[in-house]
């Protein structure tokens, strides 16, 4: 017998390995557990990107989300439908004979669907799959279409080359897939009217009526007439 495999066999070793073990299934253990694979994964990055900073914010940044999974000994359903690393279809167990088969592979169990009946789990490589998924949430963030509120404000008394120069800024600003907030902002006698100015905003909106539609019709807000135009679809 090794000096290695003795001290493992000492009454106090297994004492202390009991103790651990017990302490890795209560709530405080499964949460340290964890916080030890988002380090591995944040190094697992780390490693990939050269980059530990951003790998680790960018990890910590996805936590809600994938802090939703459940692993090895969170996952306590009566039976599941266990998938392989390798994608092979292995079957519906019980969660303890699914543990084994993922310990013996040095791997850990995760739950990838748990809304399907059975839940499925997978055996992955549990660091490795949360950077892979916290690298497409960012792709998918990345191809996500921002859509921006731009303004153009005007006076009643624009004259027709200023009108054409907001028109044309206007037109850029949709060309983007941005939405366009038009103001049309009074002052002093000019309130009076408010109501016959409204043609102004009218003819706006034509002058741009082949690449955008009015999303909310002229409204009088305080001191100004407000439309909003966006891109004709």
């Amino acid at each position: 017998m090794t000096c290695k495999q003795s001290i493992r066999s000492h009454p106090i070793a297994i004492g202390l390995i009991g103790v651990y073990s017990s302490f890795l299934r209560t709530p405080l253990g499964l949460y340290w557990s964890d916080g030890k694979r988002i380090f591995a994964s944040a190094f697992f990055y780390f490693m990939k990107t050269g980059t530990p900073g951003t790998g680790l914010s960018d990890i910590l940044w996805r936590e809600s989300a994938i802090s939703e999974l459940f692993i090895n000994e969170q996952i306590r359903d009566k039976e599941i439908r266990l998938i392989g690393e390798d994608g092979a279809q292995l079957g519906i167990m019980s969660p303890r004979d699914a543990m084994k088969l993922a310990e013996e592979a040095g791997l850990d169990l995760v739950k990838i669907a748990p809304t399907a009946k059975p839940p499925v789990c997978k055996i992955v490589d549990y660091g490795k799959y949360r950077y892979e998924m916290a690298r497409r949430e960012k792709d998918a963030k990345k191809k996500q279409k921002t859509i921006e509120i731009k303004e153009i404000r005007m006076s009643p008394n624009i004259d027709t080359n200023d009108l054409n120069t907001k028109a044309s800024a206007a037109r850029k600003f949709i060309e983007k897939g941005n939405r366009v907030k038009i103001t049309l902002r009074f002052r002093g006698r000019e309130m009076a009217h408010m109501s016959t100015s409204k043609h102004i905003l009218d003819d706006f909106a034509q002058m741009l009526s082949d690449i955008a539609v009015v999303e909310k019709q002229p409204k009088v807000e305080g001191r100004s007439m407000i439309m909003f135009l966006t891109e004709k679809r």
